[in-house]
């Protein structure tokens, strides 16, 4: 019951530095890339990391395509893209999931969350529990239910709509174990 889910177009340049790279032989490179390191034969979601404003997403959405066409990708979602992009995407492929920033502090992708509930496209939400400790109206909420404002916001996410799915995230070996 296990999905692996990687992504793929960004490079980094630097110490905190991620650099979008949509160009199709790049895409194709992580993504052989990330089958070898995972030790399987196809990857059951891969997902575009980031649209590259020098490269048209219809490219780098046709080389996923490729992939999935040979095999190595089973489904194509799209991270940190607008409505438009993403329905220029869908022209190409079906895609099953977008990842996009939204948190209670950041709702800016609300309208994408409604859109993928309306298309039965799975919404990730990317930070969805960045800085809720230092928030002061989740730890009453979280202290009137016997809760963790962690418990809070992931309830939040899950009544709000059932296109959501939250998933652990980390950037740190602490994090994972904690999750």
């Amino acid at each position: 019951d296990l999905v692996i889910a990687t992504k793929g177009g960004l490079t980094r340049s630097g110490p905190n530095q991620w650099d979008a790279d949509g160009r199709p032989e790049y895409l194709r490179q992580a993504c052989e890339g990330s089958l070898a390191r995972l030790k399987i034969d196809q990857i059951p979601l891969y997902q575009f990391h980031r649209p590259d404003p020098k490269v048209p997403i219809e490219e780098s959405i046709g080389a996923l395509v490729a992939l999935k066409d040979e095999g190595k990708i089973r489904h194509i979602g799209v991270c940190n893209v607008t409505e438009t992009e993403l329905h220029r995407a869908q022209r190409l492929t079906p895609i099953v999931s977008v990842q996009n920033r939204y948190n209670v502090a950041d709702r800016t992708s609300e309208s994408m969350v409604d859109l993928c509930e309306q298309e039965r496209i799975v919404f990730l939400p990317w930070a969805p529990i960045l800085d809720i400790e230092n928030d002061g109206v989740a730890a009453e909420i979280a202290k009137n239910h016997d809760s963790t404002p962690r418990q809070i916001v992931l309830a939040w996410l899950l009544a709000r709509s059932s296109a959501i799915v939250p998933i652990p995230g980390t950037g740190t070996v602490s994090h994972l174990e904690e999750n």
